[in-house]
């Protein structure tokens, strides 16, 4: 396999705080990454330095053999045709059907006839189950449901990274098991590649090939899933397995209770 995505000592802040201070990872075409950690480790800043947003204080991003942060404005806008992104809330357009906000990305990059826009859209809407919902509006969709007609409109383009932000949050167990299989099976369907951005340990061993931990800034460990289950690294043996005890404080550091209450 050849890397279709190389991130090499990336360094970022805003302003006096720093977030990454040196990750460095790379994804194989092909694979299904998860990129897990807490909550400030990173995972965020990292989807919008690949997907040029900001620019890293220090290192490199690089897609398809292109260094994203030293793109033109075309160039980063051709490149970004070939990620597809589902956010984190979904991001579904309120005011357009099922049908149109999978259509939306076809129309907005393609010169493809109307016809063939919306063939293509119920083609990506069937692979995720919900054809019989094209002609519905968010508004009228379960969450799951919005969470999937967000996955389909990711996809929409066959992009080469697929990137999903935190694609578990808030789903029951019924749903987010569905989305979870679906991103592994389109992944592969597709010939694709894709991130997976998540708290949900869970779900990300079951469809990940490969999985990269953040903490402090930096990847603290990385392997395949079970790898992770059975590490003896600090950090992942904290996160893998919901441990109170570990190098991942609870408590923001901070004066002994005692001191602040003049006890």
């Amino acid at each position: 396999m050849s890397a279709l995505l190389e991130i090499e000592d990336l360094h970022f802040s805003y302003g006096d705080q720093v977030i990454l201070k040196g990750v460095s990872l790379t994804v194989e075409q092909g694979q299904v990454v998860g990129i897990l950690g807490t909550s400030g480790s990173g995972k965020s800043t990292l989807l919008r330095l690949i997907g040029g947003q900001i620019r890293p204080d220090r290192g490199s991003v690089r897609f398809m053999g292109k260094v994203v942060h030293e793109q033109s404005t075309e160039g980063l806008y051709r490149l970004r045709k070939d990620m597809g992104m589902m956010f984190q809330a979904g991001g579904l357009f309120s005011d357009l059907s099922v049908m149109e906000n999978v259509a939306f990305t076809l129309r907005e990059h393609t010169k493809l006839r109307q016809d063939l826009i919306e063939l293509t859209a119920l083609m990506k809407l069937e692979s995720v189950g919900l054809r019989g919902a094209a002609n519905l509006m968010p508004s009228e969709l379960s969450g799951g449901m919005a969470r999937r007609v967000a996955l389909a409109r990711a996809i929409a383009m066959d992009p080469k990274l697929s990137i999903y932000d935190e694609p578990f949050a808030g789903l029951d167990p019924i749903s987010l098991n569905a989305v979870a299989n679906l991103i592994r099976r389109l992944n592969d369907a597709l010939g694709s590649t894709s991130i997976v951005v998540t708290y949900d340990v869970t779900e990300s061993l079951k469809v990940a090939d490969q999985i990269f931990l953040l903490a402090d800034g930096r990847v603290v460990v990385h392997g395949t899933p079970t790898m992770m289950e059975n590490s003896e690294n600090p950090y992942a043996a904290q996160f893998i397995h919901a441990k109170a005890e570990g190098p991942v404080p609870f408590h923001v550091p901070a004066p002994a209770l005692s001191a602040e209450l003049d006890l």
